[in-house]
């Protein structure tokens, strides 16, 4: 008797998939992963890797479930692993940016290798412009910057967490942010104007 798992609350789908059954975490899955993906997605602005990374995600939960406690939601611990990810990923982009910009300069300078940006002239609805300019705004952001102000705004986490996942003091944290969403501001207005014209 394989009752319909999608009735079932998630500490129900938790304690079985706990017991090792995968049809349970795999109903969590289904439930949750249009959700870790686009926090993948925000961090790393690019689908491809947002895959990889959210699929790299449910495949730790499965392998550390035991060490859920329950203090906070599931979905809360998953996005936690996926943002964890998703730092690890953009610190080891940066050392190896570092390392092929040193390389390009020995070679002939980085501007040739700029890709060439064609904004699309013909965004559909203002919701979607909107979304549009504002992931344009985002991409535009160094990476710290970016993810203390995905992880502040969107995760709504404090201060003294953010600090402790970049590894960095709270005053860094306060200064990224601030510098951030004057940056957005400034973009999204120099934005507008583009669009406008």
């Amino acid at each position: 008797m394989d009752q319909d798992k999608s009735a079932l609350a998630e500490a129900d789908l938790v304690r079985m998939s706990l017991k090792g059954d995968l049809a349970s975490f795999e109903e969590l899955v289904a439930r949750y992963r249009e959700k870790i993906y686009a926090r993948a997605y925000s961090m790393m602005r690019n689908e491809e890797e947002a895959l990889d990374l959210s699929q790299d995600a449910w495949v730790k939960g499965w392998q550390r479930l035991k060490q859920f406690q329950g203090d906070s939601s599931f979905i809360t611990w998953m996005t936690r692993i996926v943002i964890n990810l998703c730092l690890d990923q953009l610190r080891k982009q940066k050392r190896q940016r570092a390392e092929s910009i040193e390389a390009m300069e020995e070679d002939g300078g980085i501007e040739r290798r700029m890709p060439v940006v064609h904004p699309n002239p013909t965004a559909g609805l203002e919701r979607a412009e909107l979304r549009e300019r504002i992931d344009r705004a985002l991409a535009q952001l160094s990476h710290e910057h970016r993810t203390v102000l995905v992880l502040h705004e969107f995760e709504e986490m404090e201060y003294k967490e953010i600090a402790k996942r970049m590894k960095c003091s709270i005053g860094t944290v306060m200064s990224r942010l601030f510098y951030a969403r004057r940056r957005m501001a400034s973009l999204l207005a120099g934005l507008r104007r583009e669009s406008s014209e």
